[in-house]
């Protein structure tokens, strides 16, 4: 084999020995960060999971005074119809009494 061809040849070898290297490399620091973005996920997820745990009574607490305030408004409301029916009747009782 001609010297310039085998230097070539010999060149080529060891630039793709390098590139493999690298390669190599590239797939492994890829394969790492896809584990820490798994991770970062269940990390942040996993902390709101939490927060929700720990937060849940005093939604609870603020869910029952808003029932209650709801609840207090539907019966006011419940009143005043009342209020409206007798007004109503008390008017007709009398119109009748007037005739």
């Amino acid at each position: 084999m001609e010297p310039d061809i085998k230097q070539l040849l010999e060149e080529n070898l060891k630039l793709s020995k390098e590139n493999n290297e690298m390669l190599k490399k590239v797939r492994k620091f890829q394969r790492w960060a896809r584990i820490t973005k798994v991770l970062y996920w269940f990390v942040i997820i996993g902390i709101a999971f939490g927060a929700f745990y720990f937060i849940k009574p005093y939604f609870g607490g603020i869910l029952n005074v808003y029932s209650g305030g709801v609840s207090n408004v539907n019966s006011i409301k419940g009143v005043k119809e009342a209020i409206t029916s007798s007004t109503a009747n008390l008017k007709n009782l009398m119109d009748g009494v007037n005739q």
